[in-house]
């Protein structure tokens, strides 16, 4: 076992690695793949805010208080990509994973949050990407199954046919 200094140490170079050695960081910023039964892209920031944007303010269980978030529909993003598969697989730079069927996507949630209260979203807060529901607007975004597909650190998606 490790004593609370070299924990914290290794912990720290952990975070050092996630942050400056994932392929999905680019030398000019953080980068969204997206590939799978859709037209593969790498998405940047600016590429995301050039298109339509979605702006809700919620509060969650990760966060004190309400938060404004803003992004790009999910389902917006898919269909602009011409996606044919009928699942998305979301994956974190931690590899955490996730798969929504494309059918339970709205056009208004979920979003892929770019922006929390006006500020891009450092990796070691949530970013650089989090998929985010405007939880307090209805009851059915304040389900265990829903706050499972909340991923943040968000840097893939995977569209298959399933």
């Amino acid at each position: 076992m490790y004593d609370k200094q070299t924990a914290g140490y290794l912990a720290f170079l952990f975070a050092l690695v996630i942050q400056f050695a994932s392929p999905s960081v680019a030398q000019d910023g953080v980068s969204l793949a997206v590939s799978g039964a859709i037209d593969p892209a790498e998405l940047s920031l600016e590429e995301l805010d050039l298109m339509d944007q979605i702006r809700f303010e919620t509060s969650t269980i990760w966060t004190d208080g309400v938060t404004r978030f803003s992004g790009v529909s999910l389902k917006r993003l898919l269909e602009d990509r011409n996606a044919t598969g009928n699942m998305v697989q979301m994956i974190a730079l931690n590899d955490y994973a996730i798969k929504i069927p494309v059918e339970e996507l709205g056009d208004e949630a979920p979003i892929i949050a770019t922006r929390m209260n006006g500020e891009p979203m450092p990796v070691r807060d949530k970013g650089p990407y989090w998929v985010v529901f405007p939880y307090d607007s209805d009851p059915q975004y304040q389900s265990e199954i829903v706050y499972s597909r909340s991923i943040w650190q968000l840097n893939r998606l995977v569209v298959t046919e399933e």
